[in-house]
């Protein structure tokens, strides 16, 4: 089933499993001819990651994914479109349409996710303002509803160059894809996959919650990000999972108050810290196997939500 795995609540990956085995599409394709009104959608969000090849060319469904209301394709490389994303520019203009009307029809925006665990944008000296036209430029080719930054640059961001860089590309990437009418969110996902894929397992166990940690990475780190560009950014999808066996696995570190190993990195601190509530939307694994570590009952996750939402937080 392609709806049988997910990972979080809301920041999700869905069908793990091996990736499309296709090269990086070149191909031409004329842009669909609906035009794009795509503001975000009201919260509490609820987004999927499609990656992996389930014998269905393109995006699922919408009853395979009802209850969510926002599917990102991945991904969207630097040497092209591969797994999901290849899958969609592959279709003609007719299909493509379709499955947009369908997806409209049902409240469900589609998007797609860029770079991933491949790519280091930063490190490899990708220029953020080309980098971002040619990105927007695939977005509206293919009548995207906006875009998902999963950067994973380790070592940009860990030596202080990863901050100015996000900063450039989003701002660019608002240029081209005005608010109001496409959606950006930034993200980064940790992805189980099989020894057929062109990712290494040993590079993605991703640092995400960490990063709004303050005082702790040269850069800056992501506060630093939201105080430039967080105006220009949706909502965050942001992983509670694979930092620690005991790490955000109850509503006391999930929301309040987070380990000393990751301080001050739990919703509300994060908040407190000032990135918005209304952005940080709150990714958790679905089953034991979807993840190192950070996995929670559905009770106690649900227990949790009730206790965000009674502080304020309801936003996915």
């Amino acid at each position: 089933m392609l709806a049988s795995k997910f990972f979080g609540l809301v920041s999700a990956i869905l069908s793990c499993g091996a990736l499309v085995s296709a090269a990086p599409s070149n191909t031409t394709h004329s842009a669909d001819p609906e035009i794009i009104t795509a503001a975000a959608p009201s919260p509490p969000y609820f987004v999927v990651y499609g990656d992996a090849w389930d014998g269905t060319t393109g995006p699922p469904t919408v009853d395979q994914i009802k209850g969510f209301n926002v599917y990102n394709m991945a991904f969207l490389l630097l040497a092209g479109a591969w797994d999901k994303a290849f899958e969609w520019s592959s279709l003609t203009d007719s299909q493509r349409s379709t499955i947009k009307s369908q997806y409209a029809a049902a409240g469900i925006k589609l998007v797609v996710s860029v770079f991933g665990s491949t790519d280091i944008p930063t490190t490899t000296g990708s220029d953020p303002v080309q980098l971002a036209n040619s990105l927007a430029a695939w977005v509206k080719q293919y009548s995207l509803d906006g875009i998902d930054v999963d950067y994973e640059d380790f070592a940009a961001f860990n030596g202080g160059t990863a901050e100015a860089w996000l900063i450039t590309f989003t701002k660019q990437l608002r240029n081209q894809l005005p608010s109001g009418q496409y959606i950006i969110t930034h993200a980064r996902q940790y992805l189980l996959l099989s020894a057929s894929s062109h990712i290494p397992n040993d590079t993605m166990r991703i640092a995400v919650a960490p990063w709004f940690s303050p005082n702790v990475w040269p850069g800056g780190g992501y506060l630093r990000v939201n105080r430039e560009v967080g105006n220009l950014i949706d909502w965050y999808n942001v992983q509670f999972y694979n930092q620690g066996a005991s790490e955000y696995t109850d509503c006391n570190n999930l929301l309040t108050s987070s380990s000393s190993a990751w301080p001050q990195s739990s919703v509300f601190q994060i908040a407190a810290s000032g990135v918005p509530m209304s952005k940080i939307v709150i990714g958790k694994p679905a089953g034991t196997g979807d993840a190192t570590n950070g996995m929670i009952s559905t009770t106690t996750l649900a227990d949790c939500l009730r206790q965000g939402k009674a502080n304020g937080w309801s936003v996915g």
